[in-house]
């Protein structure tokens, strides 16, 4: 048995964006908020409150990114690395829950349109779509190496939108003084987020529950143990992730050779695993003949048990 290891942290989580963009989104926030009651512009509230929401994911990725950091111990021996998916989910469900309210504030303002300061309303959502815009740039380099990045960019780009939506509303009010466009604008906003959020959610569950990690086949990573030289079969293949990749794989491999040179075969699958899929974290268990797991309750193997599977008459 033997296992690749690696324990970097991703290039993606660079303290120094996050703190920049915390600093000027939260900054930006108590102006928004002032601002949007002023105006009485729901639009711009609701723009405000994906600010809020952009506050807490970046100082919840700044948090994560710390807890990341720390070593590996006896009671949590892959790390903390998993820390960073919670605060994903966890800034999927706080923008789940601020859309929401959202729509349902716009509903009740339909119905008894309110005054609104369009003068005021579109300085303070140009401000905040400059602000968007830095964040969005300081961001961007990491959000496809992490999830709780990605999060954190998702919200940042969402109140982007949103800063723009605003603006357009409060041109038409000032034009032609529909008050109800400010609410349409708010309902706008909120359903263009929520299919966003609920993709950042699903990425999220898919690594707490230690599913195969998103872009990678498990069918393509057994035929490729399967076409090493010398090997016969594979049961017991399992891969997940431990945070954004970082992809884990444990297999026991077959080989019925006695003579084959097991230290050479082990390593040609541990580059071969590291350099077709990216996964450097490989536990591989080198056995003559198949194991009692190899037809166990809890035994995967999408090929090597696909006929397997027993049939009643």
């Amino acid at each position: 048995m033997a296992a690749g290891h690696s324990h970097g942290v991703s290039a993606g989580q660079n303290e120094k964006p996050l703190w920049i963009a915390l600093c000027l989104t939260a900054t930006f926030l108590i102006a928004e908020v002032v601002g949007g009651i002023l105006a009485n512009s729901l639009a711009l509230i609701s723009d405000a409150a994906h600010m809020f929401t952009d506050a807490a994911a970046l100082a919840i990725s700044l948090v994560a990114i710390r807890i990341g950091k720390r070593p590996a111990d006896s009671r949590r021996t892959f790390g903390y690395y998993r820390f960073e998916i919670l605060a994903a989910a966890f800034n999927a469900i706080l923008l789940f829950l601020v859309a929401i309210y959202i729509l349902y504030e716009a509903y009740q303002r339909l119905k008894s349109p309110p005054e609104i300061q369009s003068g005021a309303m579109l300085i303070i959502a140009s401000l905040g779509l400059v602000i968007n815009l830095v964040s969005m740039r300081l961001l961007s380099a990491g959000k496809d190496e992490s999830l709780n990045v990605k999060g954190a960019y998702l919200e940042v780009w969402s109140d982007m939108l949103g800063s723009v939506g605003v603006i357009v509303g409060a041109l038409v009010i000032r034009w032609t003084g529909w008050g109800w466009v400010d609410s349409a604008i708010a309902v706008a906003i909120g359903l263009w987020v929520l299919p966003r959020t609920w993709t950042l959610l699903k990425e999220s569950m898919n690594v707490l529950l230690e599913g195969v990690p998103e872009g990678l086949g498990l069918a393509e990573v057994e035929a490729a143990i399967l076409a090493q030289p010398g090997v016969t079969s594979v049961h017991e293949l399992h891969v997940w992730s431990i945070s954004s990749g970082k992809a884990s794989l444990t297999v026991h491999v077959v080989c019925a050779d006695a003579k084959a040179d097991w230290p050479t075969l082990l390593a040609t699958i541990r580059d071969m695993l590291a350099d077709r899929f990216d996964i450097h974290h490989s536990t591989v268990q080198l056995e003559q003949t198949p194991c009692e797991q190899d037809s166990g309750p809890h035994a995967f193997s999408p090929v090597a048990h696909e006929e397997k599977v027993p049939h009643s008459d």
